[in-house]
């Protein structure tokens, strides 16, 4: 008796089973993870989205990626990416060029300027949040680099105290947002 040709995209097509495997993670998945018990002092740079569930003291400079800041982080730290969570404890100045992202068990001590913000019900945030276009923070940015090279001299001064450590001092407002939100200005501009 005579079989018929069997054709290997046809057997595929009408498989019984349709599950597909899920394709190789790609490298835009990765992410580097600094774990619970990890305790770094000093700047951490890169290129690619961070985690956070330990304790960094110091800088953190992510300008084209994601910065996670996990349940159990606690961050001393100013922080410079194109987009950062908050789930932790931040102590810090945020500088975002896409968005902040603070989720209600996250705590922000520090400034913050950002394009879009995201503050969920139950999240602290003390300190001024400045919501700027991405042209005004670039504007701003080549305003203050002319002014830093002709003065040299200023540019060596320790900068003023930033107003976080005004906030954490108490001299600060509280209001209360509608769902239960806690957030904390500072008047003094």
């Amino acid at each position: 008796m005579l079989q018929p040709a069997q054709n290997p995209a046809n057997e595929a097509k009408f498989s019984p089973n349709p599950y597909t495997p899920p394709k190789n993670i790609t490298s835009s998945m990765e992410q580097a993870t600094i774990g619970r018990t990890v305790v770094i002092k000093g700047d951490v740079s890169g290129s690619e989205p961070l985690y956070i569930d330990g304790k960094i003291e110091g800088t953190i400079n992510f300008t084209d990626s994601r910065v996670t800041i996990g349940r159990n982080a606690v961050v001393v730290a100013n922080v410079t990416a194109k987009e950062v969570v908050v789930m932790g404890a931040v102590t810090g100045n945020i500088y975002c060029s896409d968005r902040l992202d603070v989720r209600s068990e996250g705590s922000l001590t520090g400034d913050v300027v950002t394009p879009r913000v995201s503050i969920e019900d139950g999240a602290v945030v003390k300190g001024s949040v400045e919501v700027r276009t991405a042209q005004k923070q670039a504007a701003q940015a080549q305003a203050e680099k002319p002014h830093a090279q002709a003065k040299p001299a200023e540019a060596m001064k320790p900068a003023e105290p930033p107003k976080a450590a005004a906030a954490a001092a108490g001299a600060s407002s509280s209001a209360t947002l509608a769902h239960g939100s806690k957030v904390m200005y500072n008047e003094s501009n």
